[in-house]
């Protein structure tokens, strides 16, 4: 099952997607810039291989719902986000509100 729905932050409005697949759940939340993920977001696979696309994301681990998302810190940030001011250990929707 995928669920989407709209969330808001501070007055922006953010897109949620839950995916259920056997054994585990995908999360994520995004807007027109960047996104914000659970772990299995590959940020390497990102920096390394997908470079050229200059991707904004961000990876929490250990998140089961978007809300633990939304106020985990980032284990992990791309290059790009990075160049926003998104850093390791910033909390999810604080990384969101940058990439406004």
């Amino acid at each position: 099952m995928v669920e989407l729905s709209p969330i808001e932050i501070n007055g922006h409005t953010f897109l949620a997607v839950t995916v259920l697949l056997p054994k585990t759940t995908l999360l994520a939340v995004t807007n027109d810039k960047g996104y914000i993920m659970c772990g299995a977001l590959d940020v390497g696979l990102l920096n390394d291989k997908l470079k050229d696309r200059k991707i904004i994301a961000g990876r929490a681990v250990g998140v089961r719902t978007i809300e633990q998302l939304l106020n985990a810190p980032l284990e992990s940030v791309t290059w790009e986000a990075e160049e926003l001011g998104i850093h390791k250990g910033m909390i999810g929707k604080e990384a969101l509100l940058k990439m406004i």
